[in-house]
């Protein structure tokens, strides 16, 4: 089933590593350094969190002085019954005491917690912010590698755990584990042996924890992928239910469904058993632990080395001081997964381009539409070339058809226009400057493309038509390239005219309604080089009359390159160049397979 298959390729893309063996620790430092630089601008939040932490650190630490206190006088006037006239009198101060230090603890509380989570909601914001922007601009082939359902699942699902377990579950263990260090010193300076007796479940909580740790890292991990391709699986068949509907595929996709909606239960449940198993193991260590230190604390205040006040100062900060361990337990399974989604994000942002500007590339100057490429060798990566010392000159304005089999390189060519990959030899040059020189944005915005399917965003037509300008489009413009397209007349037909909205991928028109709401979006672009890739395809013979004749007007003037499988539609070309055989597997040799031009022969 290709459920198996798309797993590996997602794993293999984006660099997710699913190995029992992989080490939790480093793969923390990896998240935490990837979160580190959107950091920098919430000092003062992060200062007056760690203010209001301590402060509430030192409550927990005079909590139980008052009760200690009050059992000190208490014991010996219950003893001996004398000095009960004083004794009412020093117990309230000791309750208002009390009461004051857990009003202080809950309002330092209220302080770190809000300034903490206003920090990780901000961060994490900014981090699912740059992850899209990120995604927007990696190149095609990493969108072809991975799955749509997947990646939405990325930009959504694993940054919104990490933003919910950071507040929920990391925040509190930070605050506990200053309160645990807080409480250790303390109780090494009342009764150290005592304080010794106390930590001496540590060394075997460390090794159960880190050994459950990372079996449960590993199973969330695995979980969270199974998540991802779930959410690709949806998409890719929610997307395409007229082809599911038509051929009765209900059946088998349910099944490819199930397959990873099982996988993802079963990894499920066997962290919550890891969990769980865990947590009980350290309710047994903590008994011991409690066992020991009520043991030998008796025997302390029966020597006369602690008072009956101390060493319930002493029992009360164990039962707190052992609350991180807990924690750890209790939260094991969530920081697990939160770590698990903090890998999966930053697998995506340490992709790179290939295509990138390099250190002296400079904007691009209004181009003519001059093109050449100069013994330009080119292909898909990890693949053979499929363009080998292409040369080819077109003058500006110049109407170019490309033909020729599939997988022959028409894209491979289209793409080296627009920038979505370079040369692998030889240079492209416009108006005689190397692409290369240029930055990526400035190129772009002087090459439009055209494509065989008319994307359009859910929103209105007139939304639509303006996407295509990098500058604010008047409604003048729009209704002007709308025009141009042959669109206006059916749109003022719509319920809302341009403000009619359309659904989404533009589902609510017509294929050739489509395309003419694509082609006015091209148009207000006025750019000097425009690719057309097989624009026709799929109309009906008066629509594709229509849609040609639009094509001509928004292609007028300028260096426009074809890309066609039909004769008849390259026949108006000014020159058709024919793209040779497609490239067979195996050692790239200079052959003389390239593009080869001819004149007009229909």
């Amino acid at each position: 089933m290709r459920t198996s298959a798309a797993q590996r390729t997602s794993a293999e893309s984006t660099g997710t590593s699913t190995s029992k063996e992989q080490a939790t620790w480093p793969q923390l430092l990896r998240v935490l350094r990837r979160l580190r630089p959107h950091l920098h601008g919430q000092r003062l939040l992060i200062a007056g969190g760690m203010l209001a932490l301590l402060g509430e650190v030192l409550m927990r630490l005079l909590e139980p002085w008052p009760l200690a206190v009050v059992i000190d006088r208490l014991v010996p006037v219950v003893a001996t019954g004398q000095g009960r006239d004083g004794l009412l009198h020093g117990v309230t101060l000791c309750a208002l005491a009390l009461g004051a230090v857990v009003a202080l603890r809950a309002l330092f509380s209220f302080a770190m917690t809000m300034c903490f989570a206003l920090v990780g909601n901000r961060v994490l914001t900014r981090v699912r912010a740059e992850l899209f922007a990120h995604l927007t601009r990696l190149p095609m082939d990493f969108h072809e590698r991975n799955r749509t359902g997947d990646l939405v699942t990325r930009v959504t699902g694993d940054v919104g755990r990490l933003q919910e377990v950071a507040v929920t579950a990391a925040l509190p263990l930070v605050g506990n584990l200053v309160t645990l260090a807080g409480m250790l010193a303390v109780v090494a300076v009342l009764d150290w042996p005592l304080a010794l007796a106390a930590i001496t479940v540590l060394p075997l909580f460390a090794l159960l924890s880190r050994r459950s740790t990372r079996r449960i890292a590993s199973v969330s991990r695995s979980q969270r992928s199974a998540e991802g391709d779930l959410a690709a699986v949806a998409a890719e068949s929610l997307s395409a239910m007229p082809v599911i509907t038509t051929y009765s595929l209900q059946e088998r996709l349910q099944q490819r469904f199930s397959g990873g909606n099982e996988k993802s239960f079963r990894d499920g449940v066997k962290a919550k058993r890891l969990a769980a198993a865990l947590e009980r193991s350290t309710d047994v260590l903590v008994g011991i632990a409690t066992a020991l230190v009520l043991w030998f604390g008796a025997t302390r205040v029966l020597s006369g080395a602690l008072t009956v006040g101390e060493l319930t100062v002493f029992l009360t900060y164990l039962k707190t001081a052992f609350k991180p361990m807990r924690d750890i337990a209790k939260y094991t399974g969530r920081l697990s997964k939160a770590l698990a989604s903090g890998e999966r994000i930053v697998d995506v942002l340490e992709q790179r381009s290939q295509v990138r500007d390099t250190s002296w590339a400079r904007p691009a100057p209004r181009l003519r539409g001059f093109v050449r490429f100069e013994q330009v060798w080119a292909g898909y990566p990890g693949g053979p070339p499929v363009l080998r010392g292409l040369d080819l000159t077109v003058r500006p304005g110049e109407r170019i058809a490309l033909v020729g089999p599939s997988g022959a390189g028409k894209s491979t060519l289209v793409g080296l226009l627009a920038r979505f990959r370079d040369p692998d030899g030889g240079r492209l040059l416009l108006d005689g400057h190397d692409v290369r020189d240029l930055t990526i944005d400035s190129v772009r915005d002087q090459v439009t493309v055209l494509l065989q399917e008319s994307v359009l965003f859910r929103g209105t037509i007139a939304e639509n038509i303006a996407l295509g300008s990098p500058f604010p489009v008047s409604p003048q413009e729009i209704v002007r390239a709308a025009t141009l397209a042959g669109a206006d007349e059916f749109v003022r037909r719509l319920p809302h005219g341009y403000e009619t909205v359309v659904g989404e991928r533009g589902s609510t028109l017509s294929g050739g309604q489509r395309q003419r709401i694509a082609i006015a979006r091209a148009a207000v672009r006025r750019t000097p080089i425009i690719v057309l890739d097989e624009p026709l395809t799929g109309l009906d013979e008066k629509t594709e009359g229509e849609v040609r004749a639009a094509l001509r007007r928004l292609t007028e003037g300028r260096t426009t390159f074809v890309v066609t499988h039909d004769p008849a539609h390259a026949a108006d070309a000014d020159r058709i160049v024919t793209v040779g055989v497609p490239a067979v597997a195996g050692p790239a040799r200079p052959a003389n397979t390239g593009p080869q031009m001819a004149r007009r022969p229909w």
